[in-house]
């Protein structure tokens, strides 16, 4: 008599019949199926084991039921993506996710070179000068009533031209009695240091800065020779075409300051009343 070879869980005759091994264990179909095979995630019948099961992450599918959640095209071979669990060939989910491009309004594919600029796409081909009609690509560009210009049409058509050099102002530039400047060309008209950010004044339409206006221009104390700027509020005397500073107008002998004082002069010196009793 031959030897039995059963299903290892039903012990019903295999001879003549199809089997499946697990871990070296036969098994009739219908106990394999039970036991081992998966629910396919659309129609949620039994993927048999004569059937070809598709999984992805963990879930599986019948060769027939593995479609395109949109155009139910198979996915069988097929690139494919994911949304919210559910499968799109790449058409499908490029035209629902993907980015469009501001230009053309057409999806930028997945792989292909996209341009970004503060939330909008553009293909690297449509990122174009709205002048020249040339690629922009990583160069600089400037945005103007919502379309983009390269920076030489930029500054061709609209940028502001500096009065002093008369090139195009795009950064840094300054506004000096209603013209243009580059901060780099608005300098002092003495020692030629930038103006931008301090105090200055200016003679004749040309601007100085502090130091050169009160050495070109102002007056000099009487007693210190150093300029007196009467600028800012400064106070000074001023007696018969001469001038002192506030600090400056002091008795030449004892020294007291002679402001808001009556005083006496000899020569090029001023006295208080005690002391030019002596004179």
């Amino acid at each position: 008599m031959s030897e039995r070879y059963d299903c290892t869980e039903c012990q019903e005759s295999l001879y003549g019949q199809k089997y499946v091994l697990k871990e070296e264990q036969p098994h009739c179909i219908t106990c394999y199926e039970a036991l081992y095979s998966n629910s396919c995630e659309v129609c949620k019948k039994l993927i048999s084991c004569t059937s070809k099961d598709l999984s992805y992450k963990s879930r599986h599918w019948h060769s027939d039921c593995f479609l395109c959640s949109k155009c139910t095209r198979s996915l069988v071979d097929r690139p494919f993506a994911t949304k919210a669990d559910l499968l799109m060939c790449t058409d499908c989910y490029c035209h629902e996710y993907s980015a469009k491009c501001y230009a053309c309004l057409k999806t930028i594919m997945p792989g292909t070179k996209k341009m970004e600029h503060k939330g909008n796409s553009w293909h690297e081909n449509c990122f174009i000068c709205n002048h020249c009609q040339q690629t922009i690509g990583t160069k600089s560009f400037v945005k103007k009533d919502n379309n983009n210009y390269c920076m030489s049409c930029y500054e061709r058509l609209f940028a502001l031209q500096c009065v002093h050099c008369k090139k195009p102002i795009t950064t840094g530039g300054i506004s000096y009695h209603d013209q243009p400047w580059h901060k780099e060309c608005f300098v002092c008209t003495g020692c030629k240091l930038q103006l931008a950010g301090r105090r200055f004044t200016s003679r004749d339409d040309f601007a100085y800065c502090l130091e050169c206006f009160c050495n070109l221009f102002a007056k000099k104390c009487i007693s210190c020779s150093k300029p007196i700027s009467g600028l800012g509020g400064s106070k000074y005397i001023s007696f018969e075409e001469r001038q002192w500073h506030n600090n400056c107008f002091n008795c030449k002998k004892c020294g007291a300051s002679l402001v808001g004082r009556g005083f006496l002069t000899s020569k090029e010196d001023i006295y208080c009343p005690d002391c030019g009793k002596d004179l």
